[in-house]
């Protein structure tokens, strides 16, 4: 069942500000102000918010206080893990209030990675909420996995499964594709910061789920095979079959829907003369709905 968080209107009353509560931790990049806004029931999530954007940042900053349990329960259930508490300020990361300046913490764990910034987003919630599953996400994988490309890949599927899919603009097995489909399923790229290699990682992981190998089962995996793990050893674990048949079995899939040239010429005669209309497409990587591209 999807439990969807929309944002409400701040038009008649702002959002309620507990003025006392704890002090907020050292944030990784942020300096400003910190204004406490609340606590999540469980206590596994405090929320600040930067006070100089006003109510709709401290909207966001609410709404998250209300839907991080749900986040924190929904990734629980992914890893098979109980998490630890976490600090979150909302402001305007990247100097964006769109959610496009996405979300940083430090390390993969709940000790040095406990203090998470997330971009604000006006009027949307539900994208401050799936930023925050992706770095509660990594938090939860440990080790340095979330410093590489396959925990990088791992941690946009999370945010996109419980987050309602509220990120689709930070999906980039696109530009994977458009580069030439590089094979990072038999090696992992050592940084988070690649589009190709997190986007062979996504298209791969949306391809081992629809194989039936649901993101429950393919967490922990990786977790297990830590940051020196290569999605080709992912595939081999979950199917029992050959590491080395990954990449050529998930080449033939990504590839089935273009098995012969998709174009057609029509031409019509008009008073003026004849006109030649010509269409051709390119589909690539065209496993799930959500991340098919049409080149």
């Amino acid at each position: 069942m999807q439990h969807p968080i929309k944002a409400t209107s701040t038009g008649k009353k702002s959002a309620a500000v507990h003025r006392d509560g704890p002090a907020a931790p050292q944030w990784p990049s942020f300096n400003g102000t910190s204004q406490f806004v609340g606590t999540s029931p469980s206590g596994r999530a405090t929320v600040y918010v930067d006070p100089t954007l006003g109510d709709p940042a401290l909207q966001n900053a609410q709404d998250l206080v209300n839907d991080a349990d749900r986040v924190a329960a929904a990734n629980d259930a992914l890893f098979g893990t109980t998490g630890g508490p976490v600090s979150v300020i909302v402001f305007a990361l990247g100097g964006a209030t769109d959610g496009t300046g996405g979300a940083d913490h430090m390390g993969c764990d709940y000790v040095t990675g406990a203090a998470i910034e997330v971009c604000a987003s006006f009027g949307n919630s539900a994208r401050v909420s799936a930023l925050f599953e992706a770095e509660l996400s990594e938090c939860s994988m440990g080790g340095n996995l979330c410093g590489v490309s396959t925990g990088e890949a791992l941690s946009r599927w999370c945010a996109t499964v419980i987050g309602n899919n509220a990120l689709a603009d930070f999906a980039t097995a696109p530009q994977w594709a458009q580069d030439g489909m590089a094979n990072y399923v038999d090696q992992t790229k050592a940084t988070d910061q690649d589009a190709d290699s997190t986007g062979c990682g996504m298209a791969f992981l949306s391809w081992m789920m629809s194989q039936g190998y649901g993101l429950d089962k393919i967490t922990p995996a990786m977790v297990s095979l830590g940051d020196v793990g290569t999605l080709a050893q992912l595939y081999a674990n979950l199917t029992s079959d050959g590491a080395s048949n990954a990449w050529p079995n998930f080449q033939a899939a990504i590839q089935t829907t273009d098995a012969f040239e998709k174009r057609a010429n029509l031409e019509v005669q008009l008073a003026s003369g004849a006109v030649r209309l010509s269409a051709q497409c390119k589909g690539a990587g065209m496993i799930s709905p959500n991340f098919a591209t049409m080149i």
